[in-house]
């Protein structure tokens, strides 16, 4: 992990003023969840991926995409790009940003209930989440409607 001190004093003084903006989340109240093996699980990823028909992510975009349960990798693209990160490991095993194989892998072996029909893919490096409350609110839903029970966050 990179240490504030570790970093170009601009970048520290940044990221110092974005951490002292950020509110504090109330906490929920305390629910006892499903066996995992009873779950249907998706997953939400801010990777900027998308189907290679679907329209690409513009920087800042607040909008979605859906990726189907049965995508095949050839067909999903990355629209995310960042000096931040290589995303050649995305190119040696899509997984590594979006685990779908994984889910198959486990619902085949009964480790969960099953894999959502639907997945969703947003654009990273969000300076403001208030735009994406319409957006999430949205998938929310859509994730309720479907019966998911599991919505596996992976941040890029």
């Amino acid at each position: 992990m990179v240490r504030l001190r570790d970093l170009h004093e601009a970048e520290a003084k940044h990221m110092r003023a974005r951490a002292d903006a950020m509110q504090p989340v109330d906490p929920a109240p305390w629910i006892t969840p499903k066996s995992l093996r009873e779950c249907h699980v998706a997953i939400v990823s801010t990777a900027g991926l998308h189907r290679r028909s679907d329209a690409p992510f513009n920087p800042g975009a607040v909008d979605y995409r859906l990726l189907p349960g049965d995508v095949d990798f050839a067909d999903v693209v990355v629209s995310h790009i960042s000096t931040n990160f290589d995303r050649s490991a995305f190119q040696q095993d899509p997984n590594i940003w979006f685990p779908l194989d994984r889910l198959r892998e486990m619902a085949a072996a009964n480790e969960i209930g099953g894999v959502a029909k639907w997945h969703y893919s947003f654009m990273g490096a969000q300076p403001n989440h208030e735009a994406l409350k319409l957006a999430g609110e949205e998938v929310g839903r859509l994730l309720a409607a479907e019966g998911v029970d599991i919505a596996l966050m992976v941040p890029v």
